[in-house]
């Protein structure tokens, strides 16, 4: 089958030719990829961001938002057949450790993560694991939803933690109307009824942030925390919830984010410098956010069913990576890119 394959980091990802993955366990499932998320991730790793963290063999797969259609299923799998419609979720995890049992399987103490620190899915075949597959709809096309094993994932994991502070009343600022950022604002909307201000570079993002359900739109021009903070009768926001996490946006959440308010870290790339007297003197908050649970992603899901969620995409041939990968750095791609393999015979 072919696979979007990195060889070495700082160096371009390269489509070849590799093995067709089988079923070993009971348990195992085996997707036909119809839709890989682009993520700003996969340009971490490639930038050897990942390098001591994941700690993967080179080459592997990239690829850790997936949807598709179920292909083979292990001989314990009994709630899934081929030809089933599928989103993935992007940890494969044991349900038997205590965060498992819980409900938090992102913390699960045995989680695989394919795509960060094991083959992944932007390929024409992924091997998961049952616990890691949530059915779709048939009508359900796997490139309009793909990038939500992530990407929106990660986003509504934010927003429901954030819930609790933004009550009637309260302002929540949302920092970048990118491939999380838009999903972010739908999430605020269908759960809150905060006023939400969104921040972004470009006015052609913003423009299109009303109608996921943006009150303001600021554009990021040097002067955007004046301009937040007038918003804000000079206090700042209850909630900050940052996409971003680089290039400047991780100081300006905080210097936005009111006394006794929270600043949401989701994006990543920079680094957060605050005197703690800053902190204890306000008990502003930092709380930092990976993805989802199972079950976030199936409630996420039910958000999309019924309209109220709705990923923005580019879709590319799964030959075209590194064309997506230069529109990601150039900042042209709006929503997310999203790789469409063949299908395999």
């Amino acid at each position: 089958m072919k696979a979007i394959r990195l060889h070495a980091y700082h160096e371009r990802p390269r489509v070849e030719d590799v093995a067709d993955p089988a079923v070993h366990g009971p348990y195992d499932v085996l997707v036909d990829i119809g839709g890989a998320g682009l993520c700003r991730t996969d340009l971490h790793i490639v930038e050897g961001q990942w390098a001591d963290r994941s700690k993967v063999p080179l080459p592997y797969t990239l690829g850790h938002e997936n949807a598709g259609w179920i292909r083979q299923v292990g001989s314990a799998v009994e709630h899934l057949q081929p030809g089933d419609t599928v989103i993935l979720h992007p940890l494969v995890t044991c349900g038997f450790c205590r965060a498992c049992r819980a409900g938090d399987d992102v913390h699960c103490e045995a989680s695989v993560f394919p795509g960060i620190n094991a083959d992944g899915g932007m390929a024409q075949v992924l091997r998961t694991h049952a616990r890691s597959v949530v059915k779709l709809p048939d009508q359900t096309q796997p490139a309009d939803v793909a990038a939500l094993a992530d990407a929106g994932l990660t986003a509504y994991h934010a927003v429901k933690k954030a819930v609790p502070l933004l009550y009637p009343g309260t302002t929540c600022v949302v920092m970048g109307a990118g491939g999380l950022g838009h999903i972010g604002i739908q999430c605020l909307r269908a759960l809150t009824a905060t006023r939400i201000v969104v921040l972004d570079p470009s006015e052609e993002a913003l423009a299109l942030t009303r109608q996921w359900g943006a009150d303001e739109t600021v554009r990021v021009d040097g002067k955007h925390v004046e301009r937040v903070l007038e918003l804000t009768e000079g206090k700042g926001a209850q909630v900050v919830l940052d996409f971003v996490g680089e290039r400047g946006a991780e100081r300006d959440s905080w210097a936005v984010t009111r006394s006794a308010g929270s600043h949401f870290v989701i994006g990543y790339g920079g680094t957060i410098e605050v005197p703690t007297i800053d902190v204890i003197s306000t008990e502003r908050n930092v709380i930092g956010n990976l993805v989802g649970s199972y079950n976030e992603l199936a409630e996420l899901m039910a958000l999309t069913a019924n309209g109220q969620v709705r990923l923005h995409t580019c879709t590319y041939p799964l030959d075209a990576v590194n064309d997506a990968l230069d529109d990601l750095v150039a900042g042209r791609l709006r929503g997310r890119g999203i790789l469409v393999p063949d299908r395999l015979g």
